[in-house]
């Protein structure tokens, strides 16, 4: 059975630095855009980070953009979130996501063009 497992959250402060993984199991993933979202509690969830399957097109939200750093390993099926420069405002549980479309030239924002979900990684970021 296919799976997205996430890892590496925790409690940081304000300026700390997180990488956040992506670890799949049960089918490739290699072949299709990932992404990273995130949920606050109240708020909806919204896309931070995404990434073609290539690994060459990247895409990022505008508060994460400059800050954070998406990549994969497609050889070690995983997908990464280096968090830097963390602030309050980027407390969330962080999920990531696995695009079934094949070969897309550029990551979607929507959630709803995503097939597969992890479970998500808690981030908490004190002031």
């Amino acid at each position: 059975q296919a799976q997205l497992v996430e890892s590496g959250g925790g409690k940081v402060q304000t300026g700390d630095s997180l990488r956040l993984s992506c670890a799949a199991s049960g089918r490739t993933f290699a072949d299709y855009a990932m992404a990273w979202f995130r949920q606050a509690p109240g708020k909806e969830r919204e896309f931070v980070a995404g990434i073609t399957w290539t690994g060459d097109t990247t895409l990022y939200a505008d508060s994460v953009k400059g800050r954070f750093t998406i990549s994969r390993e497609n050889a070690k099926i995983t997908m990464y979130l280096t968090m830097e420069n963390l602030k309050p405002e980027d407390t969330a549980i962080y999920y990531c996501a696995a695009d079934m479309g094949l070969y897309r030239v550029t990551p979607a924002r929507s959630a709803g063009e995503y097939d597969f979900w992890g479970q998500g990684t808690q981030v908490t970021v004190s002031s």
